[in-house]
């Protein structure tokens, strides 16, 4: 079996950054997971002694607390310095962004908007930031705003960073229709853009496509939505042990892309399994 790679695919910038603060911080916990790949997060307990905090009720005062890419909403953060924990912050920086977007013009009296997927640890963390919880609003659809009584008479949005840029044109565009003055914020993440530009015209050519990553990973779920568009026999999987040969019947060429969280080895034994196959 043949395997061409997307031009842009696995981790970004902001998933190689948390890695490597991880293994300079040996003996440490993460709190919640550090990314969206549990093989990843298992090396680094393997290899590195990096455990997982799954509540703020686990850390002990004077703990070494590395704060997860996704971020984490701003009181916990507080609590955490309350502890005397030693906060290693490997946010990612893309991430921090719309944070500190969402203070700002929450404090200068703007109702803020935000798409994005309510229950992901980033938009939990961005949501914090605002001033008054009752003025901001999360959406994922234009109509969506159907729903929305904005309290003041200026807006100011932001998305999820790993979210697609077309939907988000969308909602920006009825949101202007609908008042008079919308400060709009491009939030979303170059590198989200290139891997799925890259996994877009990739999936045109091939006769089947796998993606790798956390299946509770946004934009490894949004790769897989985008690559289904163009090719049907498209699978979303973790790493090598979820390939079935039955998949590549009758194929010649397998098209093959990652998610931000996927990292150059889980990538590699994947590649190398798929072209052991007929």
């Amino acid at each position: 079996m043949k395997v061409k790679l997307a031009s842009n695919y696995g981790f970004c910038f902001g998933v190689k950054r948390a890695i490597k603060i991880a293994e300079d911080y040996k003996n440490s916990a993460t709190m919640g997971p550090l990314i969206h790949n549990q093989d990843e997060i298992n090396r680094l307990q393997n290899d590195f002694n990096v455990g997982l905090y799954n509540n703020l009720s686990d850390v002990k005062e004077n703990d070494t607390v590395i704060i997860r890419t996704h971020g984490i909403p701003k009181n916990e953060l507080k609590n955490l310095r309350k502890l005397n924990a030693k906060v290693i912050n490997a946010t990612c920086p893309f991430v921090t962004t719309p944070q500190q977007i969402v203070k700002k013009m929450s404090n200068e009296g703007y109702s803020i908007l935000i798409f994005g997927d309510a229950d992901h640890p980033e938009v939990k963390g961005v949501q914090s930031y605002g001033e008054n919880q009752e003025d901001v609003h999360i959406i994922l659809e234009p109509s969506d705003l159907d729903n929305i009584v904005f309290r003041q008479n200026k807006i100011a949005t932001v998305a999820q960073t790993t979210k697609k840029k077309e939907k988000y044109l969308e909602i920006v565009n009825t949101l202007i229709l609908k008042n008079k003055e919308v400060r709009v914020f491009n939030t979303i993440c170059d590198a989200t853009f290139e891997n799925q530009d890259a996994a877009r015209d990739l999936s045109k050519e091939v006769d089947i496509m796998i993606v790798i990553g956390g299946k509770n990973s946004s934009n490894t779920k949004q790769l897989h939505s985008i690559c289904l568009e163009n090719c049907p026999d498209s699978y979303l999987i973790e790493n090598e042990t979820e390939l079935e040969n039955i998949w590549f019947n009758k194929k010649d060429l397998c098209g093959v892309t990652a998610g931000a969280s996927t990292p150059d080895w889980i990538i590699q034994q994947v590649i190398d399994k798929i072209e052991s196959f007929n």
